[in-house]
């Protein structure tokens, strides 16, 4: 059996991200008490074999049990995997502003949407390290769509690695667990025949190229990870996201994702993924 636990804070795209769970066949449950998934899965084994159940900050101080409820679950054969959608407070609040929708904790907290993410960061902070980490800040619910859909394609019993390209005027993604700054690295914008193309045109890869620092930035990279990878393997990780950044997410970070994924997509099972470049996430799978 299979058994997905969608959580993350409200706004952050869990009603997309179980909507797309359900068209892939999954039973979808939203807004359970972690009280009662147990006696779910029992009533329902035997009828399905995909579960996915949506749990935030409604269903109250029960989501503590979840950490314990995750051991258990995987200790009696059960391939439960947790996905945390988050996003950063400015986008929370305008998608609130947008919507015209009160918070989940305004009847609670009255003090403004503010401190009602506040709280719920502080309900979900645990949670936030189970599992898949993923920052939607900024990212359309199409876009969202397609790395859910990607995401459900890995062997999630696998360590996956997750390669994002970012631009630091955006902001720093929240999922990433590595972040490395590519700025100091030649810019293609700066040429006006590169500046409309990406990190993935021929062009701006002979630019890149041509620089051998840019070389030795992806080769101590490359050794970094290879050095560290087996230590987040035996600690059980699910997954490692890579960030590299350069100002605007469009050349340098875009061409040196590319350059790593390709580089481990041989021997590791790798996503990639562009934030801030028109880019449906990519699996390669060993």
């Amino acid at each position: 059996m299979q058994l997905i636990l969608l959580s993350g804070l409200s706004g952050s795209g869990k009603s997309v991200a179980l909507h797309v769970l359900e068209d892939a066949g999954y039973f979808a449950v939203d807004n359970l008490p972690a009280t009662l998934i147990s006696a779910l899965v029992e009533s329902v084994r035997g009828t399905t074999e995909k579960i996915a159940i949506s749990i935030d900050a409604r269903t109250g101080e029960t989501i503590s049990a979840l950490s314990h409820l995750v051991q258990e679950m995987n200790s009696h054969g059960i391939n439960c995997q947790v996905i945390f959608l988050e996003a950063n407070d400015e986008a929370l609040a305008r998608r609130f502003s947008e919507t015209r929708r009160p918070h989940p904790l305004a009847e609670r907290i009255t003090t403004g949407v503010a401190d009602c993410i506040r709280e719920e960061r502080r309900l979900l902070a645990n949670v936030a390290e189970l599992g898949h980490r993923i920052d939607t800040s900024g990212v359309s619910p199409n876009a969202l769509r397609g790395w859910i859909k990607d995401w459900l394609q890995i062997d999630r019993t696998q360590l996956t690695l997750s390669f994002q390209s970012f631009g630091f005027k955006h902001g720093i993604p929240m999922d990433a667990d590595f972040v490395f700054d590519a700025r100091f690295l030649p810019n293609p914008f700066y040429d006006p025949n590169l500046r409309p193309l990406s990190g993935k045109d021929e062009a701006v890869k002979k630019f890149m190229d041509a620089d051998l620092n840019v070389a030795h930035f992806i080769d101590d990279i490359a050794s970094f990870l290879l050095r560290w990878l087996p230590s987040f393997a035996r600690d059980n990780r699910a997954a490692l996201t890579i960030a590299i950044g350069c100002t605007g997410g469009q050349h340098r970070s875009v061409y040196i994702v590319e350059e790593l994924a390709n580089r481990f997509g041989s021997g590791q099972q790798v996503l990639l993924r562009h934030r801030d470049f028109a880019e449906r996430l990519k699996v390669k799978a060993h």
